[in-house]
């Protein structure tokens, strides 16, 4: 058979075609490429697609796996952020309780503040009107004083006598109305 097939290598070579398209190498030809198709089938099959297999089956795991836990940080996330708002609502409770706190203690302040300014007012109100009592009490005394000497003078002037008595009672008089 050995000669068959390289007598007609030589008969396809002189003929001038290519060996494979030479009939009477065909079932050779057919007999090899079946036997390369079952060894690269039962590479595929035994070797590389199980590799490839655990390849994508850990692939698949790996991306599970992150889902997981990107679902779990989303999770946790949500927790911190209502953590967040509600530690926040808490701050401006607390901020807004120590503003109403402070300003009830202003105001405490300013009410004895007030009220001490104005005992100091009514104070010196009193003070000012007992002096201005003064004033006007001596200021009486000082006009009864003056229209006695006035009286006395110009009844002297015009020439006529009067003594202290009736001019005082004379001024008291005019005085009172």
């Amino acid at each position: 058979m050995a000669t068959d097939a390289h007598g007609a290598a030589q008969g396809a070579q002189q003929a001038g075609g290519m060996p494979q398209l030479d009939f009477s190498t065909w079932p050779n030809q057919i007999f090899w490429l079946l036997v390369a198709l079952v060894l690269i089938h039962q590479l595929l099959t035994r070797v590389a697609l199980p590799r490839i297999g655990a390849v994508l089956a850990e692939r698949k795991g790996t991306i599970t796996n992150n889902l997981a836990a990107a679902e779990e940080l989303k999770q946790k996330a949500k927790e911190a952020e209502a953590a967040y708002i509600q530690a926040l609502a808490d701050a401006r409770a607390e901020s807004a309780k120590i503003v109403a706190q402070a300003k009830a203690d202003i105001q405490a302040d300013l009410d004895i503040a007030t009220a001490t300014a104005d005992a100091e007012i009514s104070a010196r109100a009193a003070e000012s009107e007992r002096r201005i009592a003064e004033i006007r009490a001596s200021a009486l005394e000082s006009v009864t004083e003056v229209a006695k000497d006035t009286a006395k003078e110009l009844v002297a002037a015009l020439g006529g006598k009067v003594d202290a008595r009736s001019v005082t009672a004379a001024v008291n008089a005019r005085l009172k109305g």
